[in-house]
């Protein structure tokens, strides 16, 4: 099964996952353990990407807990043990955490793989209308890209970070964290104009009357506007729903098409390929897509 993942790579192919993992809300040491399950199976599967939702860590129902040294320092705890667990696989992995950074507090998703940290990415557009109030414990992404101190070592930090793979020339790997492709400009639009090919999005959207039509809809649509595979893990089962519900949607699209998903109200896996040589080949072929602009 091994030269078999190996090969299809050669050709393009990318199997992924998105999940969402059974959490209590605050009990990092709990969801630590869920995420690792995860982790495992997705490896199992041979997946080589896995997104799980926004603030798996801690659960993004925590409201003022947030703001609690001692929920931080158990996430961070978390971290470090997930690294631990991921130094025996190859499987490039997405969670959510709170940061501090600066004297303040980011949403945060870490992507991190075989034990190391391979950047942080805020989040951008921090809602604080209807049923969301983020911005009482988070602030925005800086505008510039800078490093952190976490765990011992200094890791990139900034929504503008783009992630390449030696071994597949194809993948590129952007990362926006839910608002961010709700938002009238989403981020992943600057990632693909750089070069993404796959944007990966940790989500914790709630459920509403037709809200999984709409959510299905932005992502499908994102990644044929785009030309890009989209990864979507959203919150669920776990989550405080004292005023929302959470469903635990998670979808895998490809130019415009729905790849997979997950029904709603079952955490669980969904695991699908990518054909990044034909994201790539369609890129080169369409007039209408733009060169890739890099910055400096």
């Amino acid at each position: 099964p091994r030269k078999e993942a190996e090969a299809k790579m050669e050709h393009g192919f990318l199997k992924v996952a998105v999940g969402t993992p059974s959490i209590k809300v605050a009990d990092c040491f709990y969801n630590q353990q869920a995420i690792a399950s995860l982790m495992k199976k997705a490896a199992e599967e041979r997946a080589k990407i896995l997104v799980l939702p926004e603030l798996c860590i801690t659960g993004y129902t925590c409201g003022d807990l947030f703001l609690q040294t001692p929920l931080l320092d158990a996430a961070l705890d978390a971290l470090n043990k997930l690294l631990e667990e991921s130094r025996c696989n190859d499987l490039l992995t997405l969670v959510g955490i709170p940061l501090r950074h600066c004297g303040k507090l980011y949403n945060c998703a870490v992507l991190f793989q075989q034990g190391e940290i391979l950047g942080i990415v805020p989040k951008t557009n921090v809602p604080n209308y209807s049923e969301f109030y983020e911005a009482r414990h988070f602030v925005s992404a800086p505008e510039k890209n800078s490093t952190l101190f976490l765990l011992g070592k200094e890791v990139p930090f900034g929504s503008r970070l783009l992630f390449a793979c030696r071994q597949l020339k194809q993948l590129i790997v952007g990362v926006e964290i839910c608002e961010d492709l709700w938002a009238p400009n989403p981020i992943s639009t600057q990632h693909a104009l750089a070069g993404a090919t796959v944007i990966l999005n940790p989500s914790a959207s709630n459920e509403t009357v037709g809200k999984e039509q709409y959510r299905r809809m932005l992502v499908q649509s994102q990644s044929a506007r785009l030309v890009c595979g989209y990864l979507y893990s959203g919150a669920g089962e776990g989550e405080s729903t004292t005023d929302l519900v959470f469903a635990g949607h998670n979808l895998i699209a490809e130019n415009g098409v729905v790849l997979s998903e997950t029904p709603l109200f079952c955490n669980g896996l969904a695991v699908n390929e990518l054909d990044l040589q034909l994201i790539d080949t369609e890129r080169q072929r369409m007039t209408t897509f733009p060169p890739v602009q890099k910055e400096g």
